[in-house]
């Protein structure tokens, strides 16, 4: 294992469960390890159908909501 593959382990062992399996995941994944869907919550499954269902209104972002939801998260 490199070095910098040690420091990345090192720093994601920090992070909630959840954050490292999610990471997990996604490197098993670039390693080309097929995962498992992952399993919704009921309370997951119900914010999908709202945003499902918002979709469908035609109720989107505009442009200029989606700037400042990106600037505030400082990208």
């Amino acid at each position: 294992m490199t070095r910098l593959l040690e420091e990345a382990f090192s720093k994601v062992s920090g992070l909630p469960d959840s954050e490292q399996d999610e990471l997990a995941r996604a490197l098993l994944e670039l390693a080309g390890v097929d995962q498992p869907p992952i399993q919704l919550t009921a309370a997951e499954e119900a914010d999908l159908a709202e945003a499902e269902a918002e979709i469908a209104r035609g109720e989107l972002a505009s442009a200029d909501e989606v700037r400042v939801m990106w600037a505030k998260h400082g990208l």
